[in-house]
């Protein structure tokens, strides 16, 4: 796939400037310098065009540059770009609005807007612990909210997030995932969550008191953590965990909301309401912007001036919100998501079983993703071929990204509204990539 132009220099250049002027911990997955996005394709600085099976990062459901969006953008900046904690403007009540009907429709509940999922993240757990006046956090191995302090701590995996010297945040803690294709010794697939809720209960008999715990957090799905679906019943079984000991859930959907998972929130597949919820990434299809979604109540417990931020639910952010809400409600966008999703699956698993080191093909709607093993009956993580694939790939003229704690989960994240014939075409060159990456 390739727009006419070879050589690239272009990109050589800007990768030198970006050797020189970028810090090197900022390390994105492929040395691209991007140009242009529209759909399903980005085309980079020497004119070179790719599918984009990466979306940003579970960014993109409704792929580059949507119509709604680019109108809605272009309208927005002729009459309204800032105005802070200053005062607010009409897109932030808005989307408010509708993201609170989403969550819990006819409901008191509310909605705060901030910049990143990472944000969202800090202010649910501040949230929590003004409303319950306790401290604790309880997290999951394999978890991943983000790269500030509090949000590294909660991660379930120790390199990168905490590779810090000195303490991390306070008063977290962390369980095991419910992780079948990877059970604990001793642990079968079928009683994972049997173990998750035993370590739950030894953790609040042995290091931190029942009536100590705000609120415990966990993604509905684990996108970083490798593409993990717990299986069906788990959400339930920490509610009424939360619920025994009188603390709060924080559903983190900020990978899977607005579709990825099949659903605009994942936890809907199961209809285990939170007491808080966040949400991010593809909210606002590319523009920062994440939300905290609670009732009013919760948030009454934080008095005025105690949650906000300079830039949170910035006007033009808003309007590509309300765009991408305009999407969801007036367009077919989850029904071409789960036709998406079955055909995405379909290919992996008919891969699976020409590709021995294809471990398991796993995920919930189009939210999906294979791990790939040295053997299939030791399951030994091979990272290196997760990394020789998205090498092939890139060089076919598909992106792809890899997840997982051991870094041998390839993701396929196609956007929701994908053309058929992008998608056939991408998991052809998914197939080919693999294939080359095997023997090479």
């Amino acid at each position: 796939m390739n727009a006419g132009v070879d050589d690239r220099a272009v990109t050589a250049d800007l990768n030198e400037l970006r050797a020189r002027y970028v810090p090197g911990a900022y390390a994105p997955h492929h040395a691209i310098v991007a140009r242009e996005g529209l759909g399903a394709t980005v085309t980079d600085a020497d004119g070179r065009t790719y599918l984009d099976f990466a979306g940003g990062v579970g960014v993109l459901n409704i792929g580059h540059r949507h119509p709604r969006i680019a109108a809605a953008l272009h309208e927005q900046v002729d009459r309204l770009l800032h105005v802070g904690p200053v005062m607010f403007h009409e897109g932030y009540v808005t989307v408010a609005a509708r993201l609170a009907e989403l969550v819990a429709p006819g409901g008191t509940h509310q909605a705060l807007l901030v910049n990143s999922g990472a944000e969202a993240v800090e202010n649910a757990v501040k949230l929590a612990r003004h409303a319950t006046g306790r401290s604790g956090i309880i997290a999951f191995d394999g978890a991943f909210h983000g790269r500030t302090q509090l949000a590294a701590t909660l991660n379930g995996k120790s390199m990168p997030y905490k590779a810090q010297p000195g303490a991390m945040a306070p008063d977290v803690y962390h369980v095991p995932y419910p992780y079948p294709y990877r059970p604990p010794a001793g642990v079968t697939a079928d009683s994972v969550v049997e173990h998750t809720m035993g370590a739950l209960e030894r953790l609040v008999a042995v290091s931190v008191p029942p009536d100590k715990v705000a609120a415990v957090i966990v993604e509905p799905v684990q996108g970083e953590g490798g593409i993990v679906v717990p299986p069906a019943g788990f959400l339930q079984r920490v509610k009424d965990f939360c619920r025994s000991i009188g603390a709060l859930l924080i559903l983190d959907e900020i990978q899977t909301g607005f579709g990825r998972a099949g659903k605009v929130f994942a936890y809907q597949w199961e209809s285990v309401e939170p007491d808080i919820l966040v949400a991010g990434k593809s909210l606002a299809g590319g523009l920062p912007l994440a939300a905290v979604v609670a009732s009013a109540a919760l948030f009454d417990a934080v008095g005025p001036g105690g949650l906000g931020g300079t830039y949170a639910g910035n006007p033009v952010a808003c309007a590509a919100a309300n765009a991408v809400l305009d999407a969801f409600a007036e367009g077919d966008v989850l029904d071409r998501a789960a036709a998406v999703g079955e055909t995405v699956r379909a290919a992996l698993e008919g891969l699976s079983h020409d590709v021995p080191a294809i471990g398991e093909v796993r995920g919930l709607g189009c939210m999906l993703g294979m791990e790939l093993v040295e053997d299939a009956d030791s399951r030994k993580p091979d990272a290196a071929l997760a990394g020789r694939t998205l090498a092939a790939a890139r060089e076919k003229g598909l992106i792809l990204i890899r997840a997982g704690s051991l870094g041998n989960v390839v993701r396929v994240y196609p956007p929701l509204t994908v053309e058929p014939d992008d998608l056939a075409r991408g998991l052809d060159l998914l197939g080919a990539a693999l294939r080359q990456a095997c023997v090479g």
